[in-house]
């Protein structure tokens, strides 16, 4: 997500309290593990004492929204409690039985929390791979809309994110509401793009283009889109 401003909090147990399942050496297996994997990543972190779940210690991942203020989003928990406590069991290569290790994990912890922080951190000018519209068809007059529908179409059936402005406002009005709405990449349809298939392509990153053939302006969204870059 293109994301930079967070810290990895290491939820440990704070062993004055008795809440907690599961012996001493479980859970100090469990926390060098987790200390060890944000290590070696060279991640930011901190230490959480008493943050952990009472089966376990826990990763989480916390973010600064636009005013500073801490959310957690994502977290990961080693688990060596439950699959003890569930007699869980695998049979290994060799044949013995082994005791798993469980991981709960929520990759983006509250959806809501996360879209949130996500338009905040965007200020709603969103990158052509994660804008809700990435492409907006314009035809320069309602003649046009057939194409430009026909257009729309064609991209989503490539996976891209498109849309046939139908509000039969002028062109102008219609490129303003465009740059309005933050939308990546505009493509204005006319007698000549119809004719040679082709878009006149604007974007919000670089300004106009000229015109293109459309079977380029797919693959080159495609790419970009792909590779998390601007078209």
């Amino acid at each position: 997500l293109q994301l930079k401003n967070f810290r990895a909090r290491l939820s440990f147990r704070d062993p004055s309290l008795d809440k907690y399942i599961g012996s001493d050496e479980a859970w100090d297996k469990a926390e060098n593990a987790i200390r060890r994997a944000v290590e070696s990543l060279g991640m930011e972190h901190f230490e959480g004492i008493g943050e952990a779940a009472f089966y376990g210690p826990k990763l989480d991942f916390i973010f600064n929204d636009a005013l500073e203020r801490e959310w957690q989003l994502g977290t990961v928990q080693v688990d060596y409690n439950l699959p003890e406590r569930f007699d869980l069991e695998y049979v290994a290569e060799d044949g013995t039985r082994k005791r798993p290790v469980m991981i709960h994990r929520a990759p983006f912890g509250s959806l809501e929390r996360l879209i949130g922080i996500l338009i905040e951190e965007y200020g709603g000018d969103f990158p052509l791979w994660l804008a809700p519209e990435q492409v907006r068809l314009l035809p320069v007059s309602h003649e046009f809309l057939p194409f430009a529908k026909e257009v729309a179409a064609k991209m989503q059936g490539e996976g891209i994110r498109a849309v046939a402005d139908i509000s039969n406002e002028r062109l102008g009005k219609l490129i303003r509401n465009g740059e309005k709405a933050k939308i990546p990449v505009m493509a204005v349809v006319g007698a000549k793009e119809m004719e040679s298939n082709s878009l006149s392509v604007r974007t919000r990153a670089d300004g106009e283009l000229g015109t293109i053939a459309l079977a380029e302006v797919v693959d080159r969204l495609k790419e970009a889109i792909a590779n998390y870059r601007n078209f």
